[in-house]
């Protein structure tokens, strides 16, 4: 039903029992997937092994050229795991550093890269909040949000773009550190 409006039958099922009624039992959305998105669904799957295949050559240089600096802490994989690598969340060990996230994201554009910051805390946003969430709540996850940058990570980034990744999180980082 959530799929569907919140409607109480399947259009093809309502079609068989009761042609024009129906009724909207509860609070629903439109997630019915329509056949061109399938369509295209399907053709990027033909291409998935591909793409898992980029994601991780780029990971393991990303790991590569950071591994060695000490104010970033990398991604950990755990051994039995295999990472998909939808993003590429460096860790700011900001006691290393002479500033904070803030400074160091709007360096990291001023070099030219597509950064941004995966997620904000669920609970700060309007909708929890007015549900009674506050702030302080999740310390552990709050201080993390606090210290993380998503870096570019997509299929289409070639050796040079993923270099040049590397280079300027470096030179910012230097820059910055204590």
């Amino acid at each position: 039903n959530f799929r569907s409006h919140g409607i109480d039958v399947d259009f093809r099922q309502r079609t068989k029992e009761r042609p024009w009624f129906y009724q909207m039992v509860e609070l629903g959305f439109n997630y019915r997937l329509p056949d061109v998105g399938c369509a295209l669904g399907l053709s990027q799957l033909k291409k998935m092994d591909q793409f898992l295949a980029r994601r991780r050559e780029i990971a393991a240089s990303y790991n590569n050229g950071f591994s060695k600096v000490p104010e970033l802490t990398i991604p950990e994989v755990l051994p039995d795991c295999k990472s998909a690598w939808h993003l590429y969340v460096i860790r700011l060990n900001l006691e290393l550093l002479r500033t904070g996230r803030t400074e160091i994201f709007k360096a990291l554009v001023a070099e030219g890269l597509g950064i941004n910051v995966h997620y904000i805390p669920v609970p700060w946003h309007p909708f929890y909040k007015n549900l009674g969430y506050e702030k302080g709540q999740w310390p552990v996850a709050e201080q993390e949000y606090e210290r993380i940058i998503s870096l570019p990570m997509f299929p289409k980034m070639n050796n040079q773009d993923v270099e040049d990744v590397i280079v300027a999180v470096r030179k910012v980082v230097k820059a910055y550190a204590k």
